[in-house]
């Protein structure tokens, strides 16, 4: 049995967790720092190279951020990379593509045209690409035929950038971070523990208890739990977060046989569908071939391509009452949804599955046929999407539950990897607040904020 105190403890070895455990360790006083990792290594789930995109998302080719979105995402993707910079990981896990976000038709050009002037000003690299420009760029975008002899009928037009960082394998990151966090300062206490499952949080006077499904029990003054879909179960576990239920969102991708982009290619949001819309990856652990995704399907796992194991949970935490049924509800009366839904549920049906996604993924390569692609077994992974029972609304993005009394659940679907370090810098100022601990905040922007240019 193994009973051990520590100042800050977190739940979790993803890129969230491993980046608030690397700036408690570099960036503060704190003396005692534990992270606990259910599964055998660092990140084996959402954090994962083939669970997500792999993408950067600045906010600059994403046509669903607002403005004033974008400037936020802006500062947290800017972090990612000066921290890879910072440790020589360029051109090792972190590396450049071209990208764009791509507008076909009529409605779609005129949209990437105005999104282009709104945006210059905010992402000052950006350029307007005209077909002739993506002719030389993206020259599938362009063509029917794989021969390359006739146009696409539809008019396009897309923004993007040639020469800006794009791309991480976020798996190779998260254990980085980790290692990066170990070394900071050998006088400090920064313990990693494996196959620590937590099973109970709970609160002994100042303290919290934290007792893993294998016995081990560790006491924290203050607990972050960057569990993904677990945090809220562990949330509700402990009476926290009862307004809200959470959806599991599966993304499964389809990979290609060959090279079919030189870049990242994003097509523009449908505002109807709450999930991203389709766009197509260079894949960084698959020698370049194209991933074309993700696809959103409800699943009732916490967890995927880990067995059934939490079924129970899932269903525990999505938190059944005629408030979430109304949500549900208010989702699937609208046909663009309930379709969008149906289709990407026959997207995992084997024998019919290629020949539906080909016919999405034509819009961004017109001459990609159903033997171009195949199901990428064992990519993708779940999102939870946070249901708000007060509001009566499916919420996108991440949340974060905090009472002020020593304890944070975060859950951190898209973009949580790219904001992991301005996520872990917004909670350390609350630990530190709380623990009376100090937050060498200068060095912290000196090593991985971008200065603001007036």
């Amino acid at each position: 049995m193994n009973e051990k105190h520590y100042e800050v403890l977190i739940v979790g070895g993803g890129i969230s967790g491993a980046a608030l455990f690397y700036e408690l360790a570099k960036y503060t006083n704190s003396k005692k720092i534990c992270m606990l990792e259910k599964y055998e290594a660092l990140a084996t789930l959402n954090s994962k190279g083939s669970s997500n995109s792999q993408t950067i998302h600045v906010g600059d080719i994403e046509t669903n951020y607002t403005l004033d979105k974008a400037k936020i995402t802006k500062r947290t993707a800017k972090m990612i990379e000066k921290f890879c910079l910072q440790y020589d990981l360029q051109d090792k896990i972190m590396f450049k593509h071209q990208k764009m976000a791509l507008g076909v038709g009529k409605e779609e050009v005129e949209f990437i045209t105005k999104r282009y002037n709104d945006f210059k000003e905010l992402f000052p690299y950006l350029e307007l690409w005209d077909k002739e420009t993506l002719r030389e760029l993206e020259p599938k975008l362009v063509y029917a035929d794989k021969e390359q002899t006739k146009d696409r009928p539809e008019p396009i037009i897309a923004m993007g950038a040639r020469d800006e960082y794009t791309t991480v394998d976020y798996g190779a990151m998260t254990e980085e971070l980790a290692k990066a966090g170990q070394n900071a300062d050998s006088s400090k206490v920064t313990d990693i523990f494996y196959n620590s499952e937590v099973e109970d949080i709970e609160k002994t006077g100042d303290m919290y208890k934290v007792t893993t499904t294998n016995g081990d029990v560790y006491t924290a003054d203050f607990v972050v739990v960057n569990a993904g879909a677990h945090s809220l179960y562990l949330a509700h576990k402990m009476g926290y977060g009862k307004h809200m239920g959470s959806l599991s969102m599966a993304g499964s991708f389809y990979i290609t046989s060959g090279e079919f982009l030189n870049g990242k290619v994003y097509m523009v949001q449908n505002d109807k569908l709450p999930f991203a819309a389709l766009h197509g990856d260079p894949d960084i652990l698959e020698d370049g071939k194209t991933r074309f995704g993700p696809t959103a399907l409800a699943l009732g796992v916490l967890e995927r391509y880990k067995g059934l194991k939490s079924v129970g949970q899932c269903i525990k935490t999505m938190n059944i009452d005629g408030s979430i049924i109304k949500i549900f509800w208010d989702l699937l009366k609208d046909s663009e949804i309930r379709n969008y839904v149906f289709k990407n549920f026959l997207f995992e049906v084997p024998g019919i599955n290629k020949g539906l996604f080909v016919k999405d993924a034509q819009k961004i390569v017109p001459s990609l046929t159903k033997d171009d692609i195949e199901y990428a077994k064992g990519f993708g992974g779940v999102r939870p999407q946070v249901l708000n029972k007060d509001e009566k609304k499916l919420m996108l993005g991440e949340a974060s539950l905090s009472e002020g009394n020593g304890i944070i659940f975060n859950m951190t679907p898209s973009p949580g990897a790219t904001s992991c370090l301005g996520n872990a810098q917004r909670d350390i100022k609350v630990v530190c607040d709380y623990l009376n601990l100090d937050f060498n905040e200068d060095q912290f922007n000196a090593d991985l904020v971008e200065e603001e240019i007036a």
